[in-house]
């Protein structure tokens, strides 16, 4: 379900600029690509920084009742999703330009639902999305946290934007076990007195 977020993200993005100029790649690889002569095919690249698990939702029920079967999984793994969008142009003031348009984007719309999102999804890899709830929130890292992002990227600082994406819900449908509901209980009961 990473990919597909992902994909989403920049699916929409694309959709309120005129043209495509988002693309999902990691901005480590083409700066070293491109050496100091900056500048793409697009203008902004989308790149997946880190993930998190979201440890207050770990002690869900791993069963669900259908009936009177009981199914056995192990619980879903709920994500927090660190992206950063960066204005790859070689025309500063074109490079903030398009960087307003995105937290323009995210200002309009922050939950991303099947309802209310448009995506591609004749995609043989988006073909098996269902059901998707997630939120987008602007995520404002320190002065030393932005150093150590792009120390760790390996390039120069461009402008950037950086968003969590919160609860991404990743589950296998591996069955642990199966079993019958406890539906009467037969004996004796004894009173002590």
């Amino acid at each position: 379900m990473l990919f597909e977020v992902l994909q989403i993200i920049t699916e929409e993005v694309n959709g309120y600029f005129e043209g495509n100029p988002v693309s999902l790649d990691n901005i480590a690889s083409i700066a070293s690509e491109q050496g100091d002569t900056g500048g793409t095919a697009t203008d902004i690249i989308l790149t997946l920084l880190n993930l998190q698990e979201e440890v207050t939702l770990k002690n869900r029920p791993n069963y669900s009742i259908n009936g009177t079967n009981i199914t056995y999984k192990n619980p879903i793994v709920n994500l927090n999703l660190y992206i950063l969008f960066s204005a790859n142009n070689d025309k500063y003031d074109e490079a903030l330009k398009n960087l307003s348009k995105v937290i323009e984007f995210f200002q309009g719309k922050k939950v991303f639902t099947q309802a209310n999102t448009t995506y591609n999804r004749d995609n043989v890899a988006m073909s098996d999305i269902t059901n998707f709830k997630f939120v987008v929130d602007l995520f404002t890292p320190t002065f030393e946290e932005l150093n150590f992002v792009w120390g760790t990227l390996g390039g120069k600082q461009i402008p950037s934007v950086m968003y969590k994406v919160s609860l991404v819900e990743l589950e296998r449908e591996a069955v642990l076990s199966k079993g019958g509901l406890i539906t009467e209980v037969q004996g004796e009961l004894n009173h002590i007195n």
